[in-house]
């Protein structure tokens, strides 16, 4: 799973750190080009996305969470949903390209879903 993380950090522009988290908010495992604390951005995401996906299909009637995307001043980021218990984190900074973000994101997190 790291290769295929370290990748996704080198194929999107702007992305700095990529992680695999459990809905638990435990850090499943990861990659960062910097000194980032990855376990404190699953778990602070984890809570974010589990909150999101029972407003979206229970109050607002939205289905499933797909995907969520976060930005902030200094930090942006992708995450993409792995069935019910585990999620891709993507970190981007200011210069990233979500398009990229997404096309890829979606397309390790099909690949490493299959092995968990």
């Amino acid at each position: 799973m790291l290769a295929e993380l370290t990748q996704l950090v080198n194929d999107v522009d702007g992305a700095w750190a990529a992680a695999i988290g459990g809905m638990d908010g435990l850090l499943v495992e990861g990659h960062s080009a910097g000194s980032s604390d990855l376990s404190l951005l699953v778990a602070e995401h984890a809570g974010l996305l589990r909150t999101m996906s029972t407003a979206y299909s229970q109050s607002l009637g939205g289905g499933q969470t797909r995907e969520l995307y976060l930005r902030g001043e200094r930090l942006s980021v992708y995450l993409h949903p792995m069935g019910t218990t585990y999620f891709l984190l993507l970190a981007l900074d200011s210069r990233s390209n979500l398009g990229q973000a997404r096309l890829y994101g979606r397309d390790t997190a099909r690949s490493l879903g299959a092995l968990l």
